[in-house]
């Protein structure tokens, strides 16, 4: 049997109470002592109990994460920060990866309750009712990373998607275009798809441009939605010199879909990304994208979150709203 607290108090000759301070770090424990245990502990080969030491400390040091899509490059991307921040600061995740499943993310919130996890991050914002009655009610700090869902008090860490989208189309037209196709994302996301979609249509009506309802698609953010929408645009007549996609993937299913037309980005249309995940330097051309600062934004919710979990009463009382950057690359041309 392996050993227990008890059997290596009793090879230290102290009590357990000694023991358990020991293996918390406390301090006024006399460095005899501390020894003692450790030795112990070494020719017992004793192993702390994970959740017993959690229940003593009342700290688990875990976070749970809901993540929406981990295939996705832009999640996989800031989950990797937040995993590197976590545990620089000796957390650890459970990461779940819903696949927008709603009865998979109740359960999920279910364990979190039960493993008491210290914090919870939220990577999402299409929440039911149900979802928002629990969270609510949970007694775990909670913070939203990437997003920011309606009529929540939930802290978010995000970038300004409509002003970001703005700035996107606006340098489309800078370029010299005007018949500026758009694929969009789900329009139930208030962050990634009203604003989105609300920026593009806004710079366009600023500067003259009429918006041309055929040039306007909506997917879901991925590879292959990308690919699929842009061949209706393709087919538009004239078609658009230029789209802007919302996602960086759905740009990559674009160029490809263009390629496979026997078409040339940026020659015969530019094409512009949203993120500034890895992808647009591993793919050719190169995907000029306008993008958010994902990696800081991962180290900033850890951070953020952690905190509120030391210090609630000085936890922020706003988002935290972080700067967009448009990075040129390859992807689009001026239009003569």
């Amino acid at each position: 049997m392996a050993p227990k607290i008890k059997d290596v108090a009793k090879k230290a000759g102290v009590s357990v109470t000694t023991v358990s301070r020991v293996l918390n770090g406390e301090k006024y424990v006399k460095d005899d002592l501390k020894e003692r245990v450790k030795s112990a502990i070494d020719e017992l080969g004793y192993t702390p109990s994970h959740i017993a030491r959690s229940l003593v400390r009342k700290k688990t040091n875990l976070i749970g994460v809901i993540v929406p899509d981990v295939t996705s490059s832009f999640y996989s991307t800031i989950l990797s920060n937040i995993e590197q921040t976590a545990s620089l600061n000796d957390y650890n995740l459970l990461v779940c990866n819903i696949i927008e499943d709603t009865d998979k993310e109740l359960k999920y919130l279910n364990v979190f309750k039960e493993m008491r996890v210290d914090g919870i991050i939220i990577m999402h914002e299409k929440l039911n009712d149900e979802i928002r009655e629990m969270i609510g009610k949970l007694d775990i700090p909670i913070i939203f990373s990437s997003v920011k869902p309606p009529d929540q008090q939930f802290i978010s860490v995000i970038i300004d998607d409509y002003e970001a989208a703005y700035d996107a189309t606006r340098y489309l037209i800078g370029l010299g275009h005007e018949r500026i196709g758009f694929i969009g994302g789900d329009m139930r996301d208030v962050t990634s798809g009203q604003n989105r979609y609300i920026g593009y249509c806004k710079a366009l009506a600023d500067n003259g441009i009429p918006l041309v309802e055929d040039c306007v698609r909506f997917g879901d953010y991925k590879t292959q939605s990308g690919y699929t929408l842009i061949q209706e645009l393709l087919d538009c007549e004239p078609r658009p010199t230029a789209v802007f996609a919302v996602s960086d993937d759905m740009a990559v299913g674009a160029m490809n879909a263009v390629r496979d037309r026997g078409l040339a980005v940026p020659d015969d249309i530019s094409i512009i990304g949203f993120d500034g995940s890895q992808l647009t330097e591993l793919v050719r051309p190169r995907v000029t994208s306008m993008e958010q600062p994902i990696r800081e934004m991962g180290t900033v919710t850890v951070n953020v979150l952690i905190e509120m979990i030391a210090h609630p009463e000085k936890a922020p009382k706003q988002d935290v709203i972080l700067r967009h950057e448009l990075v040129v690359r390859d992807s689009c041309r001026r239009n003569e």
